[in-house]
């Protein structure tokens, strides 16, 4: 589902490896060629699963010697019993799919947190060029092009923490990046992406399936 990000995300990636714990269980949904997971078992000696939709990606992480099943979780997790995992990953995934409450709601049902990264659609720089260009953004965030995006949700950080809000979510963590590493002033107008650990606010969930 991902494309390279290049830089910024192996900053992703080593801010949410930070946000696991030792020997942690992993599932992470939409992995891509499974780097994020190589480097969680790296360091974090944890136990790690992936779901893919592409076949390409699924061969890379064969080839890397991960477990990864080849999937859409748009069509859910009922594969997995409840409370299966530590934290099941949404790493620039989100965007992409189109039952963003459903798939919140597997996770949080498989998993005891759920880690999710996203790009931040309305940062100063996109902001930039719809207002003064009038074309779509394509930035090292935004990769694509409008013709080619795999992106069917364009979500800001304000946005984001709304839907937290009303689906009685609870924000364990939440890390800012911007151009020059993390930030924590202004995150909506700043931040290309962010990060955010959540679980569910007194033990439920007021969507998902």
């Amino acid at each position: 589902m991902k494309k390279d990000l290049g830089v910024a995300e192996r900053i992703d990636h080593r801010i949410i490896c930070g946000m696991i714990r030792e020997r942690a269980t992993v599932l992470d949904l939409g992995c891509g060629n499974g780097d994020l997971m190589s480097l969680l078992v790296r360091g974090k000696d944890a136990s790690v699963q992936g779901i893919e939709l592409d076949g390409e990606a699924v061969h890379r992480c064969v080839e890397k010697g991960l477990t990864v099943f080849q999937g859409d979780i748009e069509s859910g997790l009922a594969d997995y019993p409840d409370g299966s995992f530590d934290d099941v990953i949404l790493n620039q995934s989100l965007q992409e799919v189109k039952k963003v409450d459903f798939i919140i709601g597997e996770s949080l049902r498989v998993g005891k947190r759920v880690i999710v990264g996203f790009p931040n659609f309305v940062d100063i720089r996109s902001r930039w060029t719809v207002f003064f260009r009038g074309k779509m953004p394509v930035t090292p965030q935004l990769p694509y092009s409008w013709d080619e995006t795999p992106n069917v949700r364009f979500l800001s950080i304000r946005d984001f923490e709304d839907f937290c809000g009303s689906k009685e979510l609870r924000v364990l963590e939440a890390v800012y990046l911007g151009a020059r590493g993390t930030l924590t002033c202004c995150p909506n107008l700043f931040a290309r992406t962010a990060i955010y650990a959540l679980s569910r606010q007194g033990g439920r969930y007021t969507g998902g399936a």
